[in-house]
């Protein structure tokens, strides 16, 4: 019987702890979300995000002039959440939001991106890890950039 009492409480702290990283996760991307006015796909008028204007089923993921030179937002490629950085006032880029280390949900921290699992930390604009226990750089996702909007590359 002890067995099954232990393994009550086990479950009950990792609920606890999966709702407080849900919490702090939540809680980075609305601080993150004032800085830009819409990363949603909705913003090319497709519901699908669907770009009618770049053509070859190419989807937007954000208006570039809604993204600081030097900083990112957040969107979603389908259900794929993804950063969107612009690193120049003419250029973006875009990595997987899925921290490489466990694959928890980072968010925009300024010029970085923090994983509120374990604090890895990458650059917004090259990916690369700049601290933490994530192995590798966040993978890249090819965009191009028409009409100001950041779009996936067809």
């Amino acid at each position: 019987m002890n067995c099954d009492h232990g393994a009550a409480r086990s479950i009950d702290r990792r609920t606890a702890l999966a709702g407080a990283v849900a919490l702090a996760g939540a809680a980075g991307l609305a601080a993150c979300s004032s800085s830009s006015t819409s990363t949603s796909p909705a913003t090319s008028g497709g519901g699908s995000g669907s770009s009618g204007s770049s053509g070859g089923g190419a989807v937007s993921l954000a208006k570039l002039d809604a993204i600081p030179v030097g900083k990112c937002v957040s969107a979603h490629l389908g259900e794929q959440p993804v950063i969107v950085s612009r690193p120049s006032a003419t250029t973006a880029v875009c990595f997987s939001a899925i921290c490489t280390h466990m694959g928890c949900t980072v968010a925009p921290a300024g010029t970085e991106l923090h994983c509120p699992c374990h604090g890895s930390v990458y650059s917004a604009t090259t990916g690369k890890v700049l601290g933490g226990p994530a192995p590798r750089p966040l993978p890249r996702i090819p965009v191009d950039v028409s009409n100001g909007e950041v779009v996936t590359k067809a």
